[in-house]
């Protein structure tokens, strides 16, 4: 077991270039990310039951290798990306370094962990459901969640296609929006957003303690971008696309790991079991109608965040619960963090927590989402919120 975030182990450790962008930098990878001569182990003892060892590095690890930064770790992960709290059964639930009582945040709990830690300078993490921007959230740290589509997924274990991204966590903007120049190979743009939209049904979803927490950031936020414009995010409801999102992706998921289901008949915690088991039951019907959903939401961002706005929210509407809860406590909690969360999926935006608030002493983020392909815009904001 660990709780540093890392697997528990012989560490990977792989030098990047003598010279480039990110030279000197150390950086984790989530352990669903090939890393050439080490097993991908997805977070289960029976995932690499039969599989080969990669023979090359994910398309994303070669880039931040190319790029000068050196690989310190693999780090823990929820079984095959399914959770978003961060506990696993099978290597331990990582420290959550800014609240040691509370969770970290799944399902890349690992890469959030060390970078909290202090343990290298940023990490890979992946995110369908919110797996980088939950952790982000609980941890205070700066993730993102990239435009779907915009980064390479070769290399990278599948769990729902049409959600799955790949991104990383940094505790300071400027490297944070470095990272992102080097991976998307683009200039920082010369001037930030100059509209502000706040989504004020997400906000209402929130607790009271974190809309409290979170107001001395969004007017930090007008003073960088412009004074914010109320917004409905989802009218249909934000439970509404969440249901949408939770079928898309859990009929997804089903349909990926059902071969290895019934080759390899592996050890599951119940709540991932149960996870895949309800996955296998949604019809063709429920699916065409999310699918629906989906295209309202895709209409509804694209009319939303034309290029020079952005939108913020709470990234999640509490902050990381305590540690060790019982099973049956932890199904209320997680589908009101999707609630929060299930837009990235479902319309393929980018978003960037950016950290800073606090409730009962444990961190608390502040999502900004930008249209499809503004990436660097969103990284640019999170570098003026460090300088």
């Amino acid at each position: 077991m660990t709780d540093d975030g890392f697997l528990p182990g012989p560490r990977c450790q792989v030098a990047g270039a003598t010279t480039g962008p990110l030279e000197g930098l150390s950086f984790a990878v989530k352990d669903l990310i090939d890393v050439a001569g080490y097993p991908t182990l997805g977070g289960t003892p029976d995932w690499a039951t039969g599989r080969p060892v990669p023979q090359h590095h994910a398309w994303i690890v070669d880039r931040l290798l190319q790029s000068g930064a050196s690989i310190v770790g693999k780090t823990v992960t929820d079984e095959v990306s399914l959770g978003i709290l961060g506990e696993n059964v099978h290597d331990g639930t990582p420290l959550n370094p800014k609240a040691p009582d509370r969770v970290p945040g799944g399902s890349s709990s690992g890469s959030a962990s060390a970078v909290a830690a202090g343990l290298c300078d940023f990490a890979l993490g992946t995110d369908s459901g919110g797996s980088v921007r939950v952790p982000s959230s609980f941890c205070g740290l700066f993730g993102i969640r990239p435009t779907l589509g915009r980064i390479d997924f070769t290399g990278i274990t599948v769990q729902s296609p049409s959600s799955d991204t790949v991104g990383w966590f940094a505790r300071d903007g400027t490297l944070f929006a470095r990272i992102g120049a080097s991976v998307f190979d683009a200039p920082m743009p010369a001037a930030l957003p100059t509209r502000l939209l706040i989504a004020t049904d997400a906000f209402g979803f929130a607790d009271a303690a974190v809309q409290e927490a979170l107001r001395p950031m969004v007017d930090r936020l007008a003073v960088l971008v412009g004074e914010p414009e109320p917004v409905l995010l989802a009218p249909q409801g934000l439970s509404v696309w969440q249901q949408a999102q939770r079928l898309l992706q859990s009929s997804e998921s089903w349909a990926t790991f059902a071969p290895w289901l019934d080759r390899a008949n592996p050890r599951l915690a119940w709540s991932v079991a149960r996870a895949l088991a309800m996955g296998s039951l949604i019809t063709d019907t429920e699916r065409n109608r999310s699918a629906l959903m989906r295209e309202e939401a895709r209409a509804r961002m694209a009319y939303l965040l034309p290029p020079g706005t952005i939108l913020c929210l709470p990234t999640t509407p509490f902050p990381a619960p305590l540690r060790g809860q019982a099973v049956s406590a932890l199904a209320y909690p997680r589908d009101r963090i999707s609630c929060l969360t299930s837009h990235g999926g479902l319309t393929g935006v980018p978003q960037v927590n950016l950290p800073g608030a606090h409730v009962d002493g444990a961190p608390v983020g502040l999502s900004i989402v930008a249209g499809r392909g503004c990436d660097m815009d969103l990284l640019a904001v999170a570098r003026r919120w460090t300088l």
